[in-house]
């Protein structure tokens, strides 16, 4: 098996046509297809299968796919690395909105002190999201809640992160002056994330349990957006510390929640080892470093670091 027909099975899975394939690769198209029948000969394996309107992977062919894709990026920054004599390439790096506003922008100049020529690629969505980026290989490592069900996607706990109640305005004086009960929050109208939202379930859970009926006024996906409204006096809101990185011109105030846990995980999520490439490792190094710095340091307010 040769790195070329690697490349050359990629070309024709991406472009779905022989022809569009050899067209791309510089090739005549019958020597292309030669090639594609000696790798499949050399598996023992067919690859693909053509249709009426070109050509498809089979199962086996999609998994070989995947794989493919994986050594020559590897392959690639190899010989990027030995040209350039250090570390190069890319990595891709997921972070949920509230997470973002703590670690994105230290993560980004100690990648780019440590590791000049890694170009890094940020994308941030909500944990659910990343997950599925992972499980589709589209991102190398995320920050992440909760924890993980995919598949080839390991994790390592990272920190805690408490959940508070935030206002624009001073709220009234607790029963209790260390914070707010669940019970008392029933009081206040709460603007939150969707159902689908990882913290919308903490929350909703919490109620539950003491069996008390939320007064949601708005649902906002959008952490932004979100804490926008709180800013503006809408209404409270149910969120970790991390999110007032959002609006630090407001005067906004948090409170403490009692007699609940109302926490979250945070775990550092990545691709297996094997599927990792230098530059996703790196990334991964340098990601968990930089939050934990963060915490020492007195940046990332209400957690506790579990590594």
């Amino acid at each position: 098996m040769e790195i070329r027909q690697l490349r050359y099975f990629v070309q024709v899975v991406q472009s779905g046509s022989m022809g569009r394939a050899a067209i791309e690769l510089d090739l005549v198209t019958s020597a292309l297809s030669q090639q594609v029948s000696r790798l499949e000969s050399e598996l023992c394996v067919r690859l693909l299968k053509r249709t009426k309107n070109g050509v498809q992977p089979t199962n086996a062919g999609l998994a070989f796919w995947h794989k493919a894709q994986l050594i020559l990026r590897m392959t690639d920054e190899a010989a990027r690395a030995a040209q350039l004599g250090r570390l190069s390439g890319e990595a891709s790096v997921g972070l949920a909105p509230s997470t973002s506003g703590v670690v994105a922008l230290p993560f980004l100049r100690e990648m780019r002190c440590r590791y000049p020529d890694v170009g890094v690629r940020i994308v941030e969505s909500l944990s659910g999201n990343l997950e599925s980026l992972l499980s589709s290989r589209q991102i190398d490592v995320a920050i992440i809640f909760g924890g993980s069900r995919a598949k080839r996607v390991q994790t390592v706990p990272l920190l805690s992160e408490q959940l508070y109640v935030i206002s624009a305005d001073t709220l009234p004086v607790p029963a209790d002056p260390s914070g707010y009960d669940i019970a008392e929050l029933a009081q206040f109208p709460l603007i939150l994330p969707s159902s689908p939202h990882g913290l919308r379930s903490l929350v909703d859970g919490a109620f539950s349990r003491v069996g008390s009926a939320m007064n949601v006024t708005a649902e906002i996906d959008g952490l932004a957006t979100l804490m926008e409204a709180v800013s503006s006096g809408m209404g409270v809101t149910i969120q970790p510390a991390a999110a007032l990185e959002r609006c630090k011109g407001s005067k906004l105030h948090t409170v403490p929640i009692l007699g609940t846990t109302l926490s979250r995980l945070n775990l550092v999520a990545s691709l297996v080892d094997e599927e990792l490439t230098p530059s996703g490792l790196a990334a991964r190094l340098v990601l968990r470093e930089v939050a934990l710095k963060q915490v020492d340091d007195g940046h990332w307010l209400g957690v506790t670091a579990l590594i």
